[in-house]
């Protein structure tokens, strides 16, 4: 694995030498915070001194193999852009993908855990994400693996929705083309499942509303063939929580709001009542139909790599960019109780929204699942950034309060 990281990450080494959103609040870890003074605007983000690592909780503990190669991936993907593009226009205060070269260069030169944490260290500054509310939550997902069939074979009923003709990509705002050639928003959930769907397959239903909170799983046929249902786009509409209507309405208890608890319940409750619950989710997820390709390697997340089992993560990227490190400290049955680890932001997904919000994705298959499925809670996000990076924007931070950077 060492290797096949090292000659990845060249690539950056190569080329190299060739919104509306409240305020989010990065402080390095472990320091004290400073007063702004009276005058600067609020929005303006607030800095405090770097530290060290060693302030990390288990950081000597934490495994890197997962996150390294993930962060392999990443690097290959910035090796394609400009030195100077900004890594991400939403998050500018990440720098430009050329100071992402050296980071990428000096982890490549790992060829065990040792030297790979050593050189995380040598590189770059844990600056920890403060969300303005207080708010966060690490929950986890996979990619499912599901039984299906070519034509509609009960149970296995439920069309898994290929992308429509009639869909016009509008960023997060996708239009309906009407026969008449006008256009509209495209339509909620009940709608489009009214209207019906073509399809690349059909699964049980609750496999498919799964699969589309999922965003993506693997399809298993009767033959023993296997095919990728992979993202391709969704309806528009805001992601609102079934499981949260089941509970409000006393349909299941607290603890059974788990993908294996609400599934036991469709299971009970019958086609209509299942179809009224999924309902309460306006946002629709459709498909395209891919060659599974490699088994060991996870589905493509939103920057176009493959996801690594507990070494991606998904994230708002309206507030953090992707392909950085992200050191995480959390609490979970599915993590086996207090759990630190470094995971890379390769993913997002429309409930993921917050600063210090997080969707760890845990690999293929029932195992995955199972884990990820119980894995629903608050805990703490440091950012890994170019030590120049921190460094350049900690001086800008300062120089916009008119305040003196403190004393080494």
């Amino acid at each position: 694995m060492w290797s096949r990281v090292r000659s990845t990450l060249f690539l950056l080494v190569l080329a190299a030498c060739q919104s509306g959103n409240p305020p989010v609040i990065y402080k390095p870890v472990g320091t004290v915070p400073f007063e702004p003074q009276p005058g600067p605007s609020p929005e303006l983000q607030q800095w405090q001194t770097p530290s060290d690592f060693s302030d990390l909780p288990d950081w000597p503990e934490v495994p890197l193999g997962a996150a390294v190669e993930a962060f392999a991936r990443s690097c290959e993907v910035f090796s394609t852009r400009g030195m100077n593009d900004s890594l991400s226009g939403a998050a500018p205060w990440a720098g430009t993908v050329g100071d992402w070269a050296a980071p990428c260069g000096a982890i490549s030169a790992a060829t065990n855990e040792d030297e790979a944490r050593a050189l995380f260290e040598q590189v770059f500054l844990p600056v920890e994400v403060i969300s303005p509310d207080g708010a966060s939550k690490f929950t986890g997902y996979f990619e499912p693996t599901y039984e299906a069939r070519w034509t509609p074979t009960p149970p296995f009923t439920e069309p898994v929705p290929a992308l429509p003709a009639d869909l016009v990509a509008n960023g997060d705002h996708p239009l309906q083309r009407l026969s008449n050639g006008k256009t509209r928003p495209y339509p909620a959930r009940e709608d489009i499942t009214n209207a019906g769907v073509r399809a690349i397959a059909y699964a049980h239903p609750a496999d498919v509303f799964f699969l589309q909170i999922q965003g993506s799983g693997r399809l298993v046929f009767p033959d023993g063939s296997t095919l990728r249902a992979a993202y391709a786009a969704h309806n528009g509409r805001p992601f609102k929580s079934t499981a949260n209507w089941l509970m409000e309405t006393g349909r299941i208890k607290r603890s059974e709001a788990t993908m294996q608890g609400i599934r036991a319940w469709m299971d009970r409750a019958g086609a209509t009542e299942t179809r009224r619950a999924m309902n309460q989710n306006p946002r629709f997820v459709f498909f395209r139909a891919l060659p599974e390709g490699d088994p060991m390697l996870g589905p493509d997340g939103a920057q176009g790599v493959p996801l690594t089992a507990l070494g991606s993560m998904a994230v708002d990227t309206s507030l953090h960019p992707l392909g950085v490190p992200m050191f995480i400290q959390t609490d979970s049955p599915g993590l086996g109780g207090e759990w630190e680890g470094l995971l890379i932001a390769q993913d997002t997904g429309g409930a993921i929204k917050g600063a210090v919000r997080g969707d760890i994705y845990f690999g293929t298959g029932t195992e995955a699942g199972e884990r990820a499925g119980v894995t629903n809670a608050p805990g703490r996000l440091w950012v890994f950034l170019p030590r120049a990076v921190a460094a350049r924007m900690q001086a800008d931070d300062y120089a916009a309060l008119n305040l003196a950077p403190p004393a080494p």
